[in-house]
């Protein structure tokens, strides 16, 4: 049996990652390997709750990222 490939942009994957990072969406994005502003985007996008740190830091752009029209 083959191992399962495991989609790191999932939003079960990413709450869990999110989880692992201690829910600190800095530390997320440097196991990620990508900019900050793009962690924000995947978890707004994946509907991923911010920490209440990271709402009181980045909240203001997770919403508008939820508020965009999907493409």
């Amino acid at each position: 049996m083959e191992p399962r490939q495991v989609d790191p942009t999932d939003a079960r994957v990413l709450e869990r990652n999110y989880d692992y990072a201690q829910k600190n969406v800095r530390l997320l994005s440097m196991w990620y390997e990508c900019e900050l502003e793009r962690m924000i985007e995947l978890l707004a996008e994946n509907g991923v709750e911010l920490s209440a740190n990271d709402e009181r830091l980045f909240g203001t752009y997770y919403r508008s990222v939820q508020q965009r029209p999907r493409v």
